[in-house]
């Protein structure tokens, strides 16, 4: 009668510690312990599924009591051992803590655990120990702490963080990993050469991205690929998906999850397939040695990401993993990854700043501009000389922002307080004469307009220097006044000083118009505090005049033809308080001789 049929991953299950692959840190360690005779009463080990945890432990439990050790390795020949791999060894008992979580099954563990056996050492191996119960894990917590002399704990688990920290402090901890690409890859060889498979290679890549890193799952997706005789590769679904997000095909986006669900694919499934390959790719550009896959698929999902863009790559796995959370109650899941992979195609259905710098990202890469294609920084303009006069400004250059002065906040406080030129016909009002200093600029007439950002102050003169720095004109002021030296006043002065405008600058004096007298009395109080202010950020001190504008100092006419008298504000008391009165007593005050009727 013939032998019954044993899967791959149970009949190639490492025997020996050199046959457990991509685990060489815990290995070394337990073939030493046991070369050396230095074994730990109890040890945790802990990874992800199919990494060689429960194998690890069986060979364990085999070295312990191995008649013949090879340098820390069993023999697999003797009595013992082979009992032990068929699994009758009186030796060894395993206990699934899934099935066997409660506080029952661990006292009758504990109870038995100090009665003899054939061998040197008797082994516990405990599985998916973080299912035990909170009252099971304390029965097993005093023996796990001081077992009787020839008992060995060995816990195994999936996931460490449930595992009762009293429980860690008592064992030593290994920690298994997934197995790399090559190392898996070199695994499914040997198998399917040593099986006689005759599998193509693509079967091997196939199962080399199903397995994510678990031997046990990719020799569990090998033997069904044997069994099926075909090999049905999700990758060509996936791949016309992300070539379609790459060229923004909404249709073609469709199609491609039209055509993988019609071929029996669940969109969950298909969802988590775009995810994995996208995360290949993302980590192909980063870190490429991170990537378990065969060289071809390594740099095929490289290229795919170098298309994307790695901002691209990371917002598309974001939104299609919130869309895989939000499937889980969808009425239709398959509408729901729909709208989620169009939005993400086409670029103008999403108005979220992610999606904008997505647009933006693509033009450039479609009109093909970059960094050496940027515009070069605008260069701050120079100072004038003290002997060489302003060109002059356009007639509308109030009319018009100029092109390296933004309109804005600070144009339009510099245009308010008169830093422009007036349009023609326009004017000020008519001053006094203006005194000719000899100067090129006196001669010129009032200094042109200045455009551009605010230049940089010039270097602090020396003090015996009374005269204002060469170049410094009403423009410079009004222009550093509106840009922020205003703002920058206490608040007194600021509130004063806000209403008014800078009329010339005549050497080291500046002359400062407000409506009225009184307003002029009121700044005249914080003059030094704006005269520290210009000085500081001009660098040479100036003396401020303060004026009433032309067209506001004659007092205006009052309703009789009669000048207003002018109120001086200091002199204002505060009026008496209002008598406290009823409704009805203002009426009665209000129409003398009324009476009031009840």
């Amino acid at each position: 009668m013939a032998e019954p049929y044993q899967s791959l991953y149970r009949r190639y299950r490492p025997q020996r510690f050199s046959e457990v692959r991509g685990q060489d840190h815990v290995s070394l360690a337990l073939r030493n312990s046991v070369r050396s005779g230095t074994v730990n009463h109890a040890y945790l080990f802990s990874g992800p599924r199919g990494t060689g945890k429960t194998s690890s432990a069986r060979i364990l439990a085999k070295a312990l009591n191995c008649l013949a050790p090879e340098d820390g390795e069993p023999c697999g020949t003797c009595e013992s051992c082979v009992a032990v791999t068929a699994g009758s060894s009186l030796d060894v008992h395993e206990l699934d803590a899934a099935s066997n979580n409660g506080v029952d099954a661990m006292r009758e563990l504990v109870s038995r655990a100090a009665l003899g056996t054939p061998g040197r050492w008797k082994v516990y191996i405990i599985d998916e120990v973080h299912m035990l119960s909170a009252a099971a894990s304390n029965a097993l917590l005093k023996t796990l702490e001081e077992p009787p002399g020839h008992v060995v704990f060995v816990l195994a688990t999936t996931d460490p963080q449930k595992v009762l920290d009293t429980i860690k402090s008592r064992t030593q901890h290994f920690e298994f990993r997934l197995l790399g690409g090559q190392v898996l890859s070199g695994l499914l060889s040997d198998v399917s050469r040593d099986a006689g498979l005759g599998l193509p290679q693509e079967a091997l890549d196939l199962a080399l991205r199903r397995g994510h890193g678990s031997a046990r799952d990719a020799l569990s997706f090998l033997d069904q690929v044997a069994a099926a005789g075909v090999v049905d590769d999700e990758a060509e679904a996936v791949d016309q998906l992300i070539e379609a997000l790459v060229e923004g095909d909404a249709p073609g986006v469709l199609q491609a999850v039209a055509e993988a669900c019609a071929s029996g694919r669940d969109p969950q499934r298909l969802g988590n397939e775009l995810i994995a390959q996208l995360r290949n790719g993302f980590l192909a550009t980063l870190a490429p040695d991170l990537v378990a896959l065969p060289d071809e698929a390594r740099d095929r999902a490289a290229q795919q990401a170098g298309r994307l863009g790695t901002a691209a790559l990371v917002r598309i796995m974001e939104k299609v993993g919130l869309a895989l959370v939000n499937m889980r109650e969808a009425l239709d899941p398959r509408v729901a990854l729909e709208v989620v992979l169009v939005g993400l195609a086409r670029a103008d259905a999403d108005a979220s700043v992610e999606g904008l710098a997505d647009r933006l990202t693509r033009l450039e890469r479609r009109i093909g501009t970059g960094p050496a294609d940027a515009a070069p920084p605008i260069p701050a303009p120079a100072r004038a000389s003290a002997t060489t006069p302003d060109p002059p400004a356009p007639a509308d250059t109030a009319a018009a922002p100029s092109p390296e002065r933004p309109a804005g906040p600070s144009a339009g406080a510099r245009e308010a307080l008169g830093a422009l030129r007036s349009r023609p016909g326009a004017g000020r009002p008519a001053g006094p004469p203006r005194a000719s200093t000899g100067s090129p600029r006196a001669a010129a007439g009032p200094a042109p307009s200045r455009t551009g950002p605010p230049a940089a102050p010039a270097p602090v003169p020396s003090p015996s220097a009374p005269e204002a720095a060469p170049g410094l004109g009403r423009d410079e002021i009004v222009q550093a006044w509106g840009d922020g030296l205003l703002a920058s006043l206490p608040g007194r002065p600021r509130a004063r000083y806000g209403t008014g405008r800078f009329v010339e600058v005549e050497g080291g004096e500046v002359t400062f118009a407000v409506p009225n007298e009184a307003h002029r009395r009121f700044c005249e109080e914080c003059r030094p505090d704006v005269e520290a202010a210009l000085a500081k950020h001009f660098g040479t001190p100036l003396r401020l005049k303060l004026v009433v504008e032309p067209e506001t100092a004659s007092a205006p006419a009052g309703p009789e033809g009669q000048p207003e008298e002018d109120i001086d504000l200091t002199e204002l008391t505060e009026a008496p308080p209002v008598e406290a009165m009823s409704p009805e007593e203002r009426l009665m005050r209000a129409f003398p001789g009324s009476e009031e009727v009840r």
